[in-house]
C-alpha cells in the first residue's frame, strides 16, 4: 500500500472514530482533552460536533491553520507529559473525552510514550469517559471498545473508564 493510501486510510479511520466517540461522550459531562494539536484538524473537527465543550489543547508549539488556534485558556503549551499532570486546577475537573494522536511511527519512542501517557490518561479521565488513542495504553481501569466497522485493528484504541 503506498503511503498515501494509507495516510488516507489512517484520516478516514479517524474521522470516524472521532464522530462514533463525540456521538457516545454526549452522554457524559466534562471537558474534552486533545493531546496534541498538530495542524488544528482534529480539535477543528471536534470542536464542530461538540459545539458548547469545553476542549482544553495540549501541545509544546503551535504550528496549525491560525482558524484552528484554541482561545485563551483552552491552549496549554509545554511538554505533554509535564503539563498533563499538572492541568487539573486549570481543566477544573476530569475529562470526559480525551483524544490523544501523539504516536511518532518510532516503535522505541512509541513505548517510551505509553509508559508515561497509560497512567496520566487514567489520572485525567473520569469514570464512565471515554479515550481515543492512536496508541495502544496500558488502562487497567478502563474496557476496550469495539470500533466500527472498517477500522483496522491496530490503527485506534478506544476505551471507556469503568464507572
Amino acid at each position: 500500500m503506498s503511503r498515501l493510501d494509507s495516510f488516507i486510510r489512517r484520516l478516514t479511520a479517524q474521522k470516524i472514530l472521532l464522530e462514533h466517540v463525540t456521538d457516545l461522550v454526549k452522554e457524559v459531562a466534562g471537558p474534552v482533552l486533545e493531546l496534541g494539536l498538530g495542524n488544528g484538524r482534529t480539535y477543528d473537527h471536534l470542536r464542530e460536533n461538540l459545539p458548547g465543550r469545553d476542549i482544553y489543547v495540549f501541545d509544546r508549539e503551535l504550528s496549525c491553520h491560525p482558524s484552528c488556534i484554541p482561545q485563551g485558556d483552552f491552549m496549554i503549551f509545554g511538554e505533554i507529559r509535564e503539563t498533563l499532570e499538572f492541568c487539573e486546577p486549570r481543566v477544573g475537573e476530569k475529562a470526559a473525552f480525551i483524544h490523544a494522536d501523539i504516536g511518532s511511527g518510532d516503535p522505541t519512542t512509541d513505548l517510551a510514550t505509553q509508559s508515561w501517557l497509560s497512567p496520566l490518561v487514567d489520572a485525567r479521565c473520569k469514570p464512565g469517559g471515554y479515550v481515543l488513542s492512536g496508541l495502544e495504553l496500558a488502562l487497567d481501569n478502563f474496557d476496550e471498545l469495539e470500533k466500527p466497522d472498517g477500522i483496522r485493528p491496530g490503527r485506534y484504541h478506544l476505551y471507556r473508564k469503568k464507572i
